[in-house]
């Protein structure tokens, strides 16, 4: 078992910057991470993924070009940085830990962190 333990969100205003974390209870270099979001009254969204190895990451086209997702093994923690917020990107957003980038651009993960709400005001 694994325990995925967010944090960083908040409220924040159009246009600015936001860091969230993804502290994880096991090895994040034995796994691929993703991040995922849900907003109110809609399905749960791909965000963002990266591979166990190597710097293969993979987007959403919404956010691709502003989100940035890394990792630092040593810390167990996975971050998601966002810039250039806008209202659209509000929604609690969850990381996860899967097999590859692709089962997690499908939702397809083995552990789930509870979640950490965006709020963007414009």
């Amino acid at each position: 078992q694994a325990q995925l333990v967010e944090s960083g969100g908040g409220l924040v205003q159009a246009g600015d910057s936001l860091r969230l974390s993804c502290e994880s209870s096991r090895s994040t270099s034995a796994f691929a991470w993703g991040w995922f979001r849900r907003a109110a009254q809609q399905d749960r969204e791909f965000v963002a993924a990266l591979a166990w190895v190597g710097d293969t990451t993979r987007y959403s086209d919404s956010v691709k070009g502003r989100f940035i997702i890394s990792r630092d093994n040593a810390k167990n923690t996975v971050y998601l940085q966002m810039n250039n917020l806008r209202p659209e990107d509000t929604a609690v957003y969850y990381c996860a830990a899967g097999r590859t980038t692709r089962n997690l651009m499908e939702s397809l993960a083995d552990f789930w962190g509870q979640g950490t709400q965006v709020t963007v005001s414009s």
